[in-house]
């Protein structure tokens, strides 16, 4: 089966997941995970991309990032920081071969509908795997900086301050306040399934003017023949 072209679309959010080789850990002490950031910093300030937000887990890694207009600069990004920690966490255990996964997954965020809930479903992530307690006390995200607990300088905050209520004034506490709304949860499902299958994530107004914007035609399916009527779903990405 041919491989399922990736899709990006300039200006927007992406919400991107690497994983380790098999399930395995990539990152297994603190300096592992300080390169891997270093690495992001000096890469995104390289290629023009903003990074909205972060999580690296033991095995995994999600970003939130924006291309810009060049849309090679996303690839660029993923082939530099998989490369290099590769290379260092080979060197540094005296193995060899693959780190990751051969393909990490990327899908197009509706920044107006679907940033946020892409910004809380990732740092809940450490919660989640019963890590911590509380999202901003895990040391390898962007939660505590958001939250203005912990300096990022190259932390792209703008955004997510506006799609709060504008500007940065109490935008952390606000920010906390979002975490803790469990109503939130019913955006996990859809992103959950737009990553596991490249897909958008948003609804149909959004599909329409990606299609509208790109001249590519997006189709609404699940996995395998879709059910009579069935909508809802995130979208393929289907090039005719």
């Amino acid at each position: 089966m041919p491989r399922q072209a990736r899709f990006i679309v300039p200006g927007l959010p992406h919400h991107i997941v690497q994983r380790g080789h098999n399930r395995q850990a990539v990152f297994r002490g603190r300096e592992d995970y300080q390169y891997y950031l270093d690495n992001l910093a000096e890469w995104k300030t390289a290629l023009g991309i903003a990074v909205h937000a972060y999580c690296l887990m033991a095995d995994c890694v999600h970003l939130i990032v924006s291309a810009p207009d060049d849309t090679s600069a996303i690839p660029k990004l993923m082939k530099h920081l998989a490369g290099r920690q590769t290379r260092f966490v080979n060197a540094m255990t005296q193995r060899s071969g693959s780190l990751w996964e051969s393909r990490y997954r990327i899908s197009p965020v509706d920044t107006e509908e679907f940033l946020l809930p892409c910004c809380r479903y990732i740092e809940l992530s450490p919660v989640k795997a019963a890590i911590v307690e509380q999202p901003e006390d895990y040391l390898w995200s962007s939660c505590a900086s958001r939250m203005g607990l912990r300096k990022c300088s190259w932390l792209d905050n703008s955004t997510i301050n506006n799609l709060l209520g504008g500007g940065s004034k109490n935008s952390g506490e606000a920010y906390r306040a979002y975490l803790a709304d469990n109503s939130a949860d019913k955006h996990d499902e859809i992103i959950e399934l737009a990553i596991q299958r490249n897909k958008l994530t948003g609804g149909k107004r959004f599909i329409d003017n990606i299609e509208q914007l790109t001249g590519v035609r997006i189709e609404m399916r699940g996995q395998g023949r879709p059910r009579k009527g069935q909508t809802g779903q995130p979208a393929d990405l289907c090039a005719q």
